[in-house]
Order: C-alpha cells, then structure tokens, then sequence
C-alpha cells in the first residue's frame, strides 16, 4: 500500500517525468558516446591498415583484415549459438519448475475442500499419484535422437 502512495505522490509531483527527461538525456549522451567510440574504432583499424600495408603490402594487408574480420564474424555466431541452445534449455527448466509449482500450489489450495468433500481424500490421492507418475516417467524417459533425412542430415 505505500508503494502505491508513493508512486500517486510521485506523479502527482512531477517527479516521474523529471525522471523519463533524465532517462532520455541519458540514453541520448549514451547513443552519442557509442557513435563516437565506433569512430575512434574505425580510426584504429584504419591506422593499423595503414600501418600493416606499409610494412606488408595492400592486397596481403587486405586478405589479412578481411580474413580476420570473417574469423571474427563466424565466433561471433558459434558463440551465439551455442549460448542460445544453453539459455533455452535453462528456459526450459525454469519454465517446467514454474508449472510443477503452480500445480503444486493448486493442489494444496483445492485440498482442504477435497478432503471436506464426499470423495474425501480418495479425490486426492488418485490424482496425485497419477502426477508424480508423469513426473518420474518424464525424469526417465530418454528424447529420441532425430532421424536423417533423404540428404544423411537430421
């Protein structure tokens, strides 16, 4: 309840939109400060072209930077790869705790007027067994590996 005093008291003061301008102003100095900084960047690696051909030639200076910059690009997406595959199935999980969660929470809200109820506990038990039924035969059962196509790829 007094967060939400708070937060009335707060627009009605103007202090909210005191906030949103310095949120603005700062994400707009941010974007600035990226721009310039990839700027100083592009500066660094054109002196280092500069450097680097002098020193090599231009055609090899060039196959050089534009291996490397491909090198970079391809880790750049094996690493996003392999994250996102590890952030979906962390997803997953959390995901799946959520719901035995919220089904567990269920169960003991509904259990009191079960148990009041004419099926008594008998209501209850079947149910619930059937539950942690799944649940172990989920926690055992192994996912299928994918088939290969026509082409050998899965």
């Amino acid at each position: 309840m007094g967060t939400i005093v708070s937060l009335i008291s707060a627009l009605a003061s103007g202090e909210a939109m005191a906030a949103l301008q310095r949120a603005r102003m700062t994400a707009i100095l941010y974007g600035l400060a990226a721009i310039f900084a990839l700027c100083g960047v592009g500066f660094l690696i054109g002196a280092a072209y500069i450097w680097l051909a002098a020193r090599y030639g231009p055609l090899a200076t060039s196959l050089g930077f534009g291996i490397g910059f491909l090198v970079i690009a391809g880790l750049i997406v094996v690493i996003h790869k392999l994250t996102a595959s590890m952030r979906s199935r962390r997803r997953a999980r959390r995901r799946q705790a959520d719901m035995t969660a919220v089904g567990i929470t269920a169960a003991l809200a509904l259990l009191p007027a079960l148990a009041k109820s004419k099926g008594g506990l008998g209501a209850v038990v079947a149910p619930a067994l059937a539950i942690v039924a799944y649940a172990i035969y989920r926690e055992n059962a192994k996912p299928n590996p994918p088939k290969p196509g026509p082409d050998g790829m899965p």
